[in-house]
C-alpha cells in the first residue's frame, strides 16, 4: 500500500485556505473522477454558509472522516481537503486505499466558526495574532458535543453520516492551541486493541522532532489515561455526569453526545480515533509522568496575558520562558494522515495485512 505521505509530499498548502475557496477544486475533481468520489451538498449552516462532504473509493469498509468541530482548530479540513483532491489526482499512488475503502469525508462541520478566526489564521504564525483573535465556542454550541442535532451543523453532518453508515473507524481531526507535543485519544473498546497503531505513531511522532503530550487526567470528564500521549476518547455521558457531581445541571445540559459516540451507535464496532496536534508548541526539558508542567503552568498564565493584550501591553516577557514555537502545517498534516494510516492499518482483514514497517 503507498503510503498518504509519499503521495501527498509535496502538496501541503503554505497557509489556511478558507472553506468556500476549496470548494470549486473538490467540486470539480470529484466531477472529473465521478466514478470514484461524489461530492454531496449537505445544507447551509446557522449563518447560511454551504456544508459539503465527499464520497470517495469503492470499498466494502466504510470509514467516516471529519475536521472543523472546533472553530480554532484549522489543521484538520486542511488535511481532508488536501486527502480528497490528491487522493483523487494521484489514484495512480493511491488507488490501493480507494479499493479497499469507502470514505465518507466532511472537511469543515463549521465553517461560521472558521469565518470567526480568519483574522488570526492570515496572520499564522504569529501567535500574538493568535492570542488576540482566536475564537472558539463554549460548551452549548460545541459541535462536537452536540451530535445529533444539537444546531443545524450537526442534524446535516448526522443524517449524512447515518446514510453510509456502520463504519469500521471514525476520525474526528482536532488541534490544540499549545501542548508539549501530540496526542492520540482512541474510544475505550479499542484501547487494549491497538499497541501496534500506538507504536507506529509514537514513531512518527517522534521522527517529526516531537515528543507525545503526556496528560493524564485521571478520567475527568472520560478521558481516561491509555499510556503517554494517548487517553480515551471523551464522551457526552461523561461530561454530563462530570458536571452534576458538581451540582451544576445547567452546564451539564449544554453537553450532547460526542461524533464518536453518534458513530458507534450506528452500529458495528468501529474504532474511533481524536487527533490533537497543537498549534504552537511548548518546550519542557524535564516532563514528569503524565504531568505536564510546561503547559499547564503556560495556562495558568493566560489569563494574565489576555489581560495585557486589552490594554495593549508587551507579553513577550510572559511567553518567552515557555519557547513557545509554532508546529508548521505540513508537518502537522502529515502526522494527521499517518493517524489515518495507521488506523486503517488496525481496521484491516487479518488475510490483506498492510505493512507499513
Amino acid at each position: 500500500m503507498q503510503s498518504f505521505n509519499n503521495a501527498l509530499s509535496a502538496s501541503a498548502p503554505d497557509d489556511f485556505r478558507t472553506h468556500e475557496a476549496v470548494r470549486p477544486a473538490i467540486e470539480s475533481i470529484c466531477e472529473a473522477h465521478e466514478d470514484w468520489a461524489q461530492f454531496k451538498e449537505l445544507g447551509r449552516s446557522e449563518e447560511g454558509r454551504s456544508l459539503y462532504g465527499v464520497v470517495m473509493g469503492r470499498g466494502d469498509r466504510t470509514v467516516s472522516l471529519i475536521a472543523g468541530n472546533h472553530a480554532d482548530e484549522p489543521v484538520g479540513p486542511e488535511t481532508l481537503r488536501t486527502l480528497i483532491l490528491e487522493g483523487l489526482a494521484r489514484r495512480d499512488l493511491l488507488g490501493d486505499w480507494l479499493e479497499r475503502f469507502r470514505f465518507v469525508i466532511v472537511p469543515h462541520t463549521n465553517p461560521d466558526g472558521e469565518a470567526r478566526n480568519r483574522t488570526w489564521m492570515k496572520e499564522w504564525p504569529d501567535v500574538e495574532a493568535y492570542l488576540r483573535h482566536a475564537v472558539r465556542e463554549e460548551p452549548g454550541r460545541d459541535l462536537e458535543f452536540g451530535f445529533p442535532s444539537m444546531r443545524v451543523e450537526n442534524r446535516l453532518v448526522s443524517r449524512f453520516l447515518r446514510a453510509h453508515g456502520p463504519y469500521a473507524l471514525h476520525m474526528s481531526l482536532h488541534g490544540m492551541s499549545a501542548s508539549e507535543g501530540a496526542m492520540l485519544l482512541i474510544n475505550r473498546p479499542w484501547s487494549f486493541r491497538t499497541e501496534t497503531l500506538r507504536s507506529k505513531f509514537v514513531d512518527a511522532v517522534h521522527d517529526a522532532g516531537l515528543r507525545m503530550h503526556d496528560h493524564n487526567r485521571k478520567g475527568e470528564k472520560g478521558f481516561f489515561y491509555i499510556e503517554s500521549g494517548f487517553t480515551t476518547t471523551p464522551r457526552g455521558d461523561a461530561m454530563r455526569t462530570f458536571f452534576r457531581a458538581q451540582d451544576d445541571e445547567q452546564m451539564a445540559a449544554r453537553f450532547h453526545d460526542s461524533s464518536m459516540e453518534f458513530v458507534m451507535g450506528l452500529g458495528g464496532d468501529p474504532l474511533c480515533l481524536v487527533t490533537e496536534l497543537p498549534l504552537f508548541v511548548v518546550a519542557n526539558e524535564d516532563p514528569l509522568p503524565g504531568v505536564p508542567t510546561a503547559y499547564l503552568a503556560l495556562k495558568e498564565r493566560l489569563p494574565l496575558i489576555k489581560k495585557r493584550l486589552v490594554q495593549e501591553a508587551p507579553i513577550d516577557d510572559l511567553i518567552e520562558p515557555f519557547d513557545v514555537r509554532p508546529l508548521d502545517l505540513e508537518t502537522a498534516m502529515r502526522l494527521q494522515l499517518r493517524a489515518l494510516e495507521l488506523g486503517l492499518e488496525t481496521v484491516g482483514s487479518n488475510e490483506d495485512p498492510i505493512d507499513k514497517t
